[in-house]
């Protein structure tokens, strides 16, 4: 961003041009070129657009919005729309056209009262092009895309503008004409100069002869290149020349103007290079590749690879018009706390992407065996269990079909909210201490899965190890449902077995034997030795030597379960209810918010997990509570 001193310097005047009231648009100069002073982590450089016809993808800009000052955020915010666009390798032009809403009435007025006249592009660049000058870097933009164009107190192209005179259907007859108003398409500008509007306008209340408007639309249409039936109906018509000139500026427009795509209509809007909001996104993720190397960084964020906090600050606080130049590093962390919203978005962005890592690469354990779900809202998510679906009858001899029915039973849980507060200091961020900062992201991502692991346990060994109430108002493990061993006993062919055949020949709701294949062996670790021993494959001497759970089961040892005896055996959760744990729809995982705070001198960091869990049936579940 250009600092104030280049900005007063860098003055342009305005070459009168037309606008036209009753169309109720203008035609702006939207960029020259100019050279804009910017700063990255390299240091300053000037930012320059080629205008080169090959270089500027236009096709987003015919048909998009005319903003108030970039701002995108609602529909309020769009003042008109760009009807025709062109660069001509020197400069991009626009004409513009304003809404007749009552609220953009006064932005109009101050348009043609010449009080409003600065404009500004917003752009997205898709390749650069770096250059030394005089021993400065130079980044040009040789293929980039305007997304919309904003009426701005100060634009930073001291050249873009909007032209101010009228056309002369506004003008009194006596008024003086305006000289280089142009109707461009291409390389093609019909020169008003070439007019003969000294041969047309008499005295005051005199009008224009016919044969001379007639002489004037003819000329038009030779320097626009419209064919003679074009200028035939124009005369036919009766038209003036002002009439004239718009139907030639609609025909140019209509055969070289790329077809307007049904996308354009949609409020989808590119961000502008100087946005505060995206140099924080780019920003956060520089961070993060800091801390991270294996990121591979996006081209955007390239620019901050090597940017400290205090830089980031630095450059943020330029962006809001802030002097930084005789600043402390502390001050300048501290007042890019106070004074904007976007270095403590920055923080929070990096928290949250090294606690997300830490957080999926943390064990899962007791997780494996649960199925993953979302609930919408923390009210009680219940979960209906219907039964097994009717038997075929054979049809009597009149060909009745009876109708069946189908059980069903209930369960509930729901999902709360657990939640940390953290601090990163201004020392640390001052310091550039990414070690202590990348370590406290990484110890709340491995909290938050403990978390998670901790409540799962917790309700599996629930009422003395037998699990949670379901709503027949018994255990998850009960003699009634067939699932808990009559004696503990250690892991062994035998205990293994009648556990298989436990589940093997388990009663679904309407008591009909149901299919549940036993999958994995859950274990404390103090019997994780044990358990690998009944579960290895060897080559036998002898058929009674065959271990028959070789490659049957999968093992599963969870450090949390606080029984150092206890086992169980479990079927796949996508094959049977058993298990379930959901997140709020939208916030899977822990969530990460950011503030300057008050309770510590730095940022505040909120860890926030919307999680809950529950039995939803017991019928792929079996325990055995040791020896």
């Amino acid at each position: 961003m250009a600092d104030s001193l280049e900005l007063l310097t860098r003055q342009a005047s305005l070459a009168p041009q037309s606008i036209n009231t009753s169309e109720r648009s203008v035609e702006v100069i939207w960029s020259t070129g100019a050279p804009v002073r910017r700063r990255d982590m390299a240091g300053q450089y000037t930012e320059r657009l080629s205008l080169a016809p090959e270089a500027v993808d236009l096709s987003r800009l015919y048909g998009a919005s005319v903003l108030d000052a970039h701002r995108q955020s609602a529909v309020r915010d769009v003042l008109g729309s760009v009807i025709s666009a062109n660069v001509d390798g020197e400069r991009g032009t626009a004409t513009i056209k304003f809404s007749a809403r009552p609220e953009v009435e006064p932005i109009w007025q101050d348009v043609r009262a010449g009080i409003l006249r600065h404009v500004s592009v917003g752009y997205s660049v898709e390749r650069w092009a770096e250059t030394i000058d005089n021993g400065a870097r130079v980044l040009t933009a040789v293929r980039w895309t305007p997304h919309e164009i904003s009426l701005v107190p100060t634009p930073a192209d001291p050249g873009a503008h909007i032209r101010m005179e009228t056309n002369m259907t506004d003008k009194q007859s006596n008024a003086p004409t305006g000289n280089d108003a142009s109707i461009r398409d291409g390389n093609l500008a019909i020169d008003n100069t070439v007019q003969t509007r000294t041969n047309i306008v008499a005295s005051q209340g005199d009008v224009q002869t016919r044969a001379a408007v007639n002489a004037e639309i003819r000329s038009i249409g030779r320097i626009a290149g419209l064919d003679q039936t074009w200028i035939d109906s124009q005369i036919d018509t009766g038209a003036d020349s002002d009439k004239a000139r718009r139907a030639a500026f609609d025909a140019l427009a209509r055969r070289s103007a790329p077809t307007i795509r049904t996308e354009q209509v949609q409020v989808n809007l590119g961000e502008s290079q100087d946005d505060p909001a995206l140099r924080a996104r780019q920003m956060g993720e520089a961070l993060y590749a800091r801390i991270n190397p294996r990121h591979k960084l996006s081209e955007p964020a390239r620019r901050y690879a090597y940017a400290t906090p205090v830089d980031m600050a630095k450059d943020l606080l330029s962006l809001r018009g802030e002097v930084t130049s005789r600043l402390s590093p502390a001050s300048l962390v501290t007042r890019a706390l106070h004074t904007t919203s976007d270095f403590p978005i920055i923080l929070g962005d990096t928290v949250g992407r090294v606690l997300r890592d830490s957080y999926q690469a943390a064990p899962s354990g007791i997780r494996q065996l649960g199925r993953q779900t979302s609930a919408r809202d923390f009210r009680s998510i219940n979960k209906v269990m219907l039964g097994e679906a009717p038997l075929l009858e054979k049809l009597n001899e009149h060909g009745e079909i009876k109708a069946g029915t189908m059980a069903e039973a209930r369960e509930s849980y729901k999902v709360e909210t657990w939640a940390r507060k953290i601090g990163v200091t201004r020392q640390v961020l001052v310091n550039d201490d990414l070690g202590a900062f990348s370590d406290l992201a990484r110890r709340m991502g491995q909290a938050a899965a403990e978390t998670e692991a901790r409540i799962l346990v917790a309700l599996l060994e629930s009422n003395s190890g037998n699990g949670p109430k379901l709503s027949n108002n018994k255990t998850l493990f009960h003699a009634d449902h067939g699932n808990k061993a009559g004696t503990g006993a250690e892991i062994s062919d035998v205990t293994l077995s009648a556990a298989r055949l436990a589940l093997r020949t388990q009663k679904g709701i309407e008591d009909r034997t149901i299919r549940v294949t036993p999958k994995y062996l859950l274990v404390p670790p103090a019997l994780e030795t044990d358990a690998e021993r009944w579960l290895a494959s060897v080559s036998p001497a002898k058929a009674s030597d065959v271990n028959p759970f070789s490659g049957s089961l999968s093992l599963i040892v969870e450090p949390r379960l606080t029984s150092a005896a206890r086992w169980y055996i479990t079927a796949d959760p996508g094959e049977i209810d058993g298990l379930e744990y959901a997140y709020l729809s939208g916030s899977e995982g822990p969530q990460v918010e950011s503030k300057s705070g008050w309770d510590v001198d730095g940022v505040e960091i909120r860890v926030i997990l919307d999680f809950g869990a529950g039995f939803i049936d017991h019928r792929g579940w079996f325990a055995n509570a040791g020896a």
